[in-house]
């Protein structure tokens, strides 16, 4: 059984690729999981434009291969999850498959409670066992969906990553700086997901810590990617602009 992810931005050939990329590489050792990308008003066959491609490139992913195609409901009928760079790609989803709202974020969204899933909250992950990844990311995108209004929640301006195609280098790597830290988040949750132990393998996942059960959940930063170097140049970049 198959697990898809899918991206969506407008003309897929800026952020949605980027983060396609991103994900796939992250979540390569993961079988059964395959990542692609569309744009509500693609341009399509085309690839990243120079400035997007090069960003791409200190961020250790090939965008050579990339072309542009228009989002169509078979797409997001067939995804697991769907990740959105903007609002409005996420609501262009839920249009074309009504259904699938609820799996349905938009990617700094998904990234904010991913940083706030807690080891309880895998009961239904981890009742699957290891073998079936499928189900246990299913599983956790519903566990995410059903944190959207318990866990903090990002200020509105903060849901978006920022577009920015003709816009030069300086905006592909901006955008590129909000985009990273929340496909990392990302990884780090459906990693979790897949590798947590079944439940009964060992004691200290049967029960929260001792003292932990009654603390507010927090939105903390994840640390130690395997790309912090080219995320470290891009946010620097973007903040002498």
């Amino acid at each position: 059984m198959a697990f898809t992810i899918l991206t969506v931005c407008s003309g897929n050939v800026c952020r949605s690729p980027l983060a396609e990329l991103l994900l796939r590489e992250g979540l390569a050792a993961l079988p059964g999981v395959s990542v692609s990308s569309a744009g509500t008003i693609a341009l399509v066959g085309e690839g990243m434009p120079a400035d997007g491609q090069a960003v791409a490139r200190v961020l250790g992913v090939d965008p050579a291969g990339h072309r542009a195609r228009l989002l169509v409901g078979e797409h997001v009928r067939e995804s697991g999850l769907v990740l959105a760079m903007a609002r409005e790609h996420r609501s262009a989803v839920a249009e074309l498959h009504p259904r699938a709202a609820r799996r349905a974020f938009t990617l700094t969204e998904f990234a904010n409670i991913a940083r706030q899933v807690e080891d309880t909250d895998f009961d239904d992950v981890r009742v699957l066992p290891l073998d079936d990844v499928a189900g246990r990311l299913a599983a956790v995108v519903d566990v995410a969906a059903s944190l959207r209004g318990v866990v903090e929640r990002l200020d509105e301006d903060k849901l978006d990553v920022t577009d920015p195609y003709r816009q030069g280098r300086e905006a592909y790597e901006l955008s590129a700086a909000q985009l990273k830290p929340a496909a990392e988040a990302t990884v780090a949750l459906l990693l979790r997901a897949a590798t947590i132990a079944p439940k009964g393998a060992g004691r200290s996942c049967d029960r929260p810590v001792a003292g932990k059960e009654d603390e507010p959940r927090r939105n903390t930063p994840l640390k130690g990617s395997s790309l912090e170097s080219g995320l470290y140049q891009l946010t620097q970049r973007a903040k002498g602009s």
